[in-house]
């Protein structure tokens, strides 16, 4: 998954994403255990995928904060 699609998304659909990618990731795991993953390479582009992911929401969640920190302080002054 490409970067600006990560970040076209809304927060909620970024949660559920990352559960998803999440399940798939066992699912990877299991196939890999079991010998039957061909393409192993999808084991590291799907946690990839997942890190990105997360970091994104992170970030989003900090600048709500500031946001959020910031309003409250132009309200005293």
């Amino acid at each position: 998954m490409k970067l600006y699609e990560i970040k076209e998304m809304t927060s909620d659909e970024l949660v559920k994403r990352i559960e998803e990618e999440e399940k798939n990731l066992v699912d990877l795991r299991f196939s890999h255990q079991l010998k039957q993953l061909n393409n192993t390479s999808k084991l590291a582009l799907a946690k990839k995928d997942i890190a990105r992911m997360k970091t994104i929401l992170t970030e989003r969640l900090k600048a709500e904060k500031v946001a959020r920190t910031d309003n409250k302080e132009g309200a005293k002054a």
